[in-house]
């Protein structure tokens, strides 16, 4: 018998969470098929048959919350049998639902609601599946616009209910009110909560924002774009970062109680909203990397961090992280800082401005802001304002970025 058990995906993994399981209890599996899917405190990763066999014995359901190197199923050869008392205290996987006997027309009751059935085969947000059951909506039915048509809430909320069938009686009272609704966080909006309470609570923050001039930064992407590269603003503004944290460790460094720890990659994190919540994949030595490799290694990061596909590595080791909600138009907003970082950039959307140049004249200019949160224990005022104005400098002298 092999068993099956929470595995350790990361140094600092301590539990996961069983989203689903993907394999019916007595069901034959090969090793390194998936079996299932876990929740850790970074990402949504699948779980690997260990060997091949029949799987059974499931010690948890979805949603159970277990520690790292707990058993939580079996896999049997040919001749083996789960040894006594396996399991015992622990759950089991959900039996299925025997169907009602057949009951004679004569002595038929009116029929209840029909509950929906919610197939853990397709691919569906918890959030998304939570909303079908209560709201009796058939996720076979909806065709979602996530990932890989992954559904999420956005495709059940725009699906009406099932209408009961109207019926003669008097019309009912209008009601004067309308009843809320509550649902359990999933595990991602949980560690998201608590990680972003945490920071708020124990790191002092404080913010610089600085108005970035990118007239000559779009000029550059124009010609880029003419000569078949398609850079986003966002590419130049991790080279600009990577290259300002190179040219002031100071900032690149964590709080350790009596000590700072200045670090010797650049390695910086970004944050990508997910329908569950919110993920911060990293993209390592970018200070070491072109713009056009900044550019390809994010959409390839971002991508496959929608879709739960990113490496747990990829998803750690971060020494400073970037904001950027420019394409939600907004003017700026202050980001809570990823501890152990000591800062976070948070960029709003450019817009074109009416501003005074130095000659005192009137003109239109594409501008930006970019709001830093820095770390007070690690940081002061004038550096950060230091570094806020750097990455600007960069930003508008983009050529200094092509090195």
């Amino acid at each position: 018998m092999t068993e099956v058990i929470m595995p350790k995906m990361g140094d600092g993994m301590e539990e996961g969470t069983l989203l689903e399981w993907l394999k019916k209890d007595g069901e034959t599996v090969k090793s390194g098929e998936i079996i299932g899917t876990i929740q850790t405190d970074k990402a949504t990763l699948e779980l690997e048959s260990p060997s091949s066999g029949t799987l059974t014995g499931f010690l948890i359901s979805a949603g159970d919350t277990v520690p790292v190197g707990k058993a939580i199923a079996a896999i049997l050869k040919s001749g083996e049998s789960l040894p006594g008392g396996w399991g015992s205290g622990n759950g089991s996987a959900p039996a299925p639902v025997a169907e009602a006997p057949a009951t004679p027309a004569a002595k038929a009751e009116v029929p209840e609601a029909p509950s929906v059935a919610v197939s853990s085969r397709l691919k569906a947000s918890p959030l998304a599946r939570k909303l079908a059951t209560e709201r009796g909506i058939d996720l076979g039915s909806i065709v979602g616009s996530g990932p890989g048509g992954r559904i999420v809430a956005s495709d059940v909320e725009g699906v009406a209910a099932p209408q009961a069938q109207p019926t003669r009686s008097a019309p009912a009272p209008t009601p004067v009110s309308t009843p809320g609704s509550t649902f359990d966080l999933n595990r991602l909006r949980q560690i998201t909560a608590q990680r972003t309470q945490q920071s708020k609570q124990e790191v002092p923050h404080f913010y610089v924002t600085v108005e970035a001039d990118l007239e000559k930064l779009e000029a550059l992407r124009t010609q880029f774009k003419d000569e078949g590269a398609k850079l986003s603003i966002n590419d130049f503004l991790i080279k600009a970062c990577a290259l300002a944290l190179r040219e002031m460790p100071q900032v690149n460094a964590s709080y350790q109680g009596k000590t700072l720890h200045l670090h010797g990659d650049v390695n910086i994190g970004m944050a990508v909203a997910l329908d569950d919540g919110l993920t911060v994949p990293v993209m390592h030595h970018a200070d070491q990397l072109s713009v056009r490799q900044i550019s390809e290694r994010s959409r390839d990061l971002a991508g496959r961090a929608r879709s739960n596909k990113v490496a747990l590595d990829e998803l750690s080791g971060s020494t400073f992280s970037i904001s950027n909600m420019g394409m939600l138009n907004v003017d700026s907003f202050a980001a809570i800082i990823n501890q152990p970082n000591a800062a976070i950039v948070a960029i709003g959307s450019a817009r074109k401005k009416v501003v005074v140049n130095g000659d005192d004249e009137i003109e239109v200019r594409l501008r930006m802001n970019v709001t830093g949160s820095f770390d007070h224990r690690v940081v002061d005022g004038a550096v950060g304002a230091k570094f806020v104005n750097l990455v600007c400098s960069y930003l508008e002298n983009p050529t200094r970025l092509l090195g």
